[in-house]
């Protein structure tokens, strides 16, 4: 699982302060656990298969990002982070690139579980250091954790749910007791969590609960020199990097300087890169891809691109509906507004026919359902038939097409078909409540700057021609955050991230113990007892056979509510670098590349003779 949630999920560490000496009934202990099955690399491996163990080291890479940031602690519910702040820190285990919930030792030497999995403990390195060359303890593992279960935003917090209590054994040792057996599921996610140094948030009036812009101390292979809020973050290698020869780091974490550089938005971001302002982009703008690199640098070889087949694990992206509001309360209306989406005009227009819609919850994976629910998954929705639309079980789901630039007629009558059932009819041009008289009207929030006004006003104009109103409101990103935690929508433009397996963070999302929770992800408001009882399923299951028919069979009842207006995806990844780098020939099919993300593992490096050509060129 690519660490949940990028960049908040890497942060918790466990706790209570029992520090006394706790009798263990344990198998001996383990250099590396998986989720289901056994890790493929041995145990005496010595480097990831997509490194090069002997890259040289040295040279600075410039990163261009969008969107501002005001603080540098990840914890809080208010601020803004910036993502790839977690390169000041190490994970108790480390997942690797071309490997799913697959953990191996970092700070934690080696983990150890009763056979029932009710429990698991981590034995600490004692070579594990902060930078400032005081020692990772357990100490400092269960004051992280006690730190996010009293202050962390809610999806954080929900992530680990399954873990009852933990316990200090001594200096080296943290033991987490769970409150599910039989399942790895809460071992895996702990095994990737991030200890945060309890002396130095101690100190000199620090709060874990507040944001902050001093740099934090950390433990990784690199450290924070330079900030410039919202505008630019510089982070440094650590020379001494307690953890530079592990087998989970060789090869990794090459350049002697890593430099962020903030932009206001998408446009001036990516006219920087062509103008060489920094070096490495992934571009996920079909216009950019399509059309933005018909430049002398591209042509001369100095810019280079290509796509890498990649399996991103993305959730679910498009307009989701708040169904707290009356108006997207029946799901025949929202069927209605889902019908008079055209993805093939907006995808030929606009993204020059490059994208793939989306047509589940958990896109390009085996939990996606598909065709018709049959086996183990038929059998998990069949005790609810009498709760669920009968569709789910006579018709394989679809999203409606259409031929041309226009809506297609089919799906303009059958739209407003639905909206008559529900109580709506067109008067003067005007769809209209028949009972009421008032006209179906909303907002759509938008966050500024997010690229995506095009596609959605395209949205609009085919929602006008059915009558309805539509107010597109691009808010900035600070406005926009704080709306989506207080509920203070009809619909918004968001997506999902998904980490396989899935587990207890889907309930943050779809559970309706989530639904009031402000700050939580179920932003839709989903209430229905039939997701509660898949997601136990899933949390629960303690083979992947049923944690993926449980997943699909979720995947099926919230396609068939409706919920979301379903956007696209790609299968490849679009990079694009300044001719100045080596890598490996092996490209790792998760998180490639560069990204701002909890999962940044970078394998490349400066290649001095390229650099050096490069250079004579600008």
């Amino acid at each position: 699982m690519r660490s949940v949630m990028a960049g908040l999920a890497a942060f918790v560490a466990i706790v209570f302060a029992d520090r006394a000496a706790v009798a263990l009934d344990l198998p001996s202990a383990r250099y590396a656990v998986a989720e289901f099955g056994e890790p493929r690399y041995p145990e005496d491996f010595t480097h990831f298969d997509y490194v090069n163990p002997d890259a040289p080291q040295g040279g600075t890479l410039r990163i261009g990002t969008s969107g501002p940031f005001d603080t540098l602690n990840l914890i809080p519910l208010q601020g803004v982070y910036p993502r790839n702040i977690v390169l000041l820190y190490d994970t108790l285990m480390v997942e690797p690139q071309d490997e799913l919930s697959a953990f191996y030792g970092l700070v934690a030497e080696s983990v150890e579980f009763p056979e029932d999995l009710s429990s698991a403990t981590f034995t600490l390195r004692p070579e594990a250091r902060w930078h400032d060359g005081m020692p990772i303890t357990a100490d400092d593992v269960a004051w992280t954790f006690r730190s996010i279960r009293e202050h962390a935003r809610p999806f954080l917090r929900a992530v680990y749910d399954d873990v009852e209590d933990v316990t200090v054994v001594d200096d080296r040792r943290v033991r987490f007791d769970f409150r599910t057996t039989d399942t790895r599921t809460p071992l895996v996610r702990v095994a990737e969590l991030i200890v945060m140094p309890r002396h130095w948030w101690e100190a000199e009036g620090r709060d874990i609960a507040s944001g902050t812009l001093e740099p934090p101390l950390g433990s990784g292979a690199y450290r924070l020199v330079g900030v410039d809020a919202g505008r630019q973050l510089v982070y440094e290698r650590v020379e001494d990097y307690w953890a530079a020869d592990l087998p989970v780091r060789r090869g990794l974490f090459n350049f002697d300087r890593i430099q962020y550089d903030y932009f206001r938005d998408r446009d001036i971001l990516f006219e920087a890169f062509r103008a060489g302002e920094y070096d490495y982009r992934r571009d996920f703008t079909s216009r950019n891809w399509a059309t933005g690199y018909d430049i002398p640098a591209v042509a001369e070889g100095r810019l280079q691109r290509m796509e890498v087949p990649v399996q991103d694990f993305r959730g679910i992206q498009g307009f989701y509906m708040n169904i707290r509001r009356p108006i997207f309360a029946d799901r025949r209306v929202r069927e209605a507004l889902t019908l008079l989406f055209n993805f093939e005009f907006i995808n030929e227009t606009l993204m020059y026919g490059l994208y793939d819609r989306m047509e589940s919850y958990f896109p390009n994976s085996d939990y996606a359902a598909s065709g018709m629910p049959e086996g183990l998954e038929l059998e998990l929705l069949e005790p609810y038939r009498d709760m669920l639309p009968e569709e789910i079980f006579t018709t394989p789901f679809a999203l409606p097409t259409n031929d041309g630039r226009r809506l297609s007629r089919e799906n303009r009558r059958a739209a407003l078909a639905l909206f008559a059932d529900a109580g709506w009819e067109l008067r003067d041009g005007a769809l209209t409540n028949v009972e009421t008289g008032e006209p179906f009207t909303f907002e759509l929030l938008m966050r500024a700057g997010g690229g995506l006004g095009p596609h959605a006003g395209a949205y609009v104009d085919t929602l006008g021609q059915a009558g309805i109103e539509v107010t597109m409101r691009p808010v900035d990103i600070a406005q926009w955050q704080a709306r989506y935690q207080d509920r203070d929508f009809e619909m918004i433009n968001f997506a999902y991230t998904f980490y396989p397996p899935p587990g207890s963070e889907l309930a943050n999302r779809f559970a309706s113990a989530a639904a009031d929770n402000n700050g939580s992800a179920n932003l839709i408001g989903i209430r229905d007892p039939v997701v509660d009882a898949l997601l136990t399923v899933i949390v629960e299951a303690d083979d992947l056979e049923t944690k993926e028919a449980a997943t699909r069979a979720l995947d099926r009842v919230l396609l068939w509510g409706h919920y979301v207006v379903p956007h696209w995806y790609n299968r490849v990844a679009w990079v694009a670098y300044w001719n100045r780098f080596g890598f490996p020939e092996t490209h790792p099919p998760y998180n490639y590349g560069f990204p701002n993300s909890i999962a940044f593992q970078p394998s490349w490096w400066v290649d001095a003779e390229l650099d050096a050509a490069l250079q004579q060129t600008q």
